[in-house]
């Protein structure tokens, strides 16, 4: 029998069975864990801010494996949690399997788009946000060389290495993006020595700003640029604090939101595809104090012009995942 946390009560555990009925929304994080500083960490923080805000409560599992996917989401369903959230586009061919069977609840997956009566699928357009803090790595670079340091290496996070390398050129025609992908398997989201390992290589090719999308791998990529005295970004939560005045921005990735909508929304909660983009402020950069001072007002206006472009249409970004080809290297 799973145990599930149940929050903002006793700090007690609750067995869920078939029989149970529940109904307060769930979430499932994907593997790397809800305290990645990252994704998942994002997306505990939307279910946590409801909580707080409602005196609500919500149940929650970390995955320990593949196999779990499955049985985690027909756990929930089965004890009428309602909605369901998944943290990842791993959760589709689960997902496919189970929203048929629990047809009266509701679920909402992260980054893929299930077709299911009873589901809604976010995805972020990342390829805006990448691009215009590439802009600001093309802006803050003093040697031309800047770096891309992905997780897994599948479409979506291209769609992050070929947006920052569009704002990158973009502002500068002559710089270098070296791009690196930590894996191909899931442990790359988790694997902040290959991140460090694979920030020193792109160090010695010149490299003086790195952005990483790797989830939990990313924090080893960050903290390898602050020990090195080069400059990084972070990315989906803010991570501008993790190395104040060394992380130069991030790419924030409104996880949470997703995650609170879907909580606030509730079993009675639209479904079908929905996008969030720095229109709807679904991406952007991140400016606090923790990167004010290095972050300067040149970089600022460069990045909110190119902000402003894209959203008037202006500044087309090109979306790797729609024929997965990027228009620039």
């Amino acid at each position: 029998m799973t145990l599930m946390k149940k929050f903002l009560g006793a700090a007690a555990t609750l067995a869920i069975s078939a029989t149970a009925v529940l109904a307060d929304p769930a979430i499932v994080f994907d593997l790397g864990g809800k305290f990645d500083k990252s994704f998942n960490q994002s997306a505990f923080e939307g279910a946590t801010r409801w909580a707080e805000e409602t005196g609500g409560s919500f149940r929650e599992i970390e995955l320990q494996s593949e196999a779990q996917r499955e049985q985690a989401l027909r756990r929930f369903a089965e004890a009428g949690n309602n909605p369901i959230v998944m943290a990842g586009f791993a959760f589709a061919s689960a997902l496919e399997e189970v929203a048929k069977d629990f047809p009266d609840t509701k679920f909402v997956i992260i980054d893929m788009v299930v077709d299911q009566p009873n589901v809604r699928s976010v995805v972020f357009s990342e390829h805006e946000g990448s691009y215009i803090v590439g802009v600001a790595a093309a802006k803050a670079s003093k040697s031309g060389t800047v770096g891309f340091i992905g997780g897994m290496d599948i479409p979506l996070i291209r769609k992050f290495g070929c947006g920052y390398a569009q704002g990158v050129k973009a502002t500068n025609g002559d710089a270098t993006v070296i791009q690196n992908m930590t894996g191909t398997t899931p442990a790359a989201w988790n694997d902040p020595v290959k991140g460090a390992e694979l920030t020193k290589a792109q160090i010695a090719q010149g490299a003086d700003v790195v952005f990483a999308a790797a989830g939990g791998t990313g924090v080893g990529v960050l903290q390898t640029a602050a020990d090195e005295g080069i400059y990084s970004i972070g990315v989906d939560a803010n991570q501008n604090y993790l190395f104040p005045g060394s992380v130069l921005t991030s790419m924030v990735k409104r996880v949470d939101q997703a995650v609170y909508n879907a909580f606030q929304d509730g079993p009675d909660m639209e479904t079908g595809f929905m996008v969030m983009g720095l229109a709807n402020g679904g991406v952007d950069y991140a400016l606090d104090e923790y990167n004010a001072e290095i972050f300067t007002d040149d970089i600022k206006a460069a990045v909110d012009a190119a902000k402003a472009g894209i959203i008037d249409g202006s500044i087309s970004v090109h979306d790797y995942t729609s024929d997965n080809t990027c228009p620039v290297e």
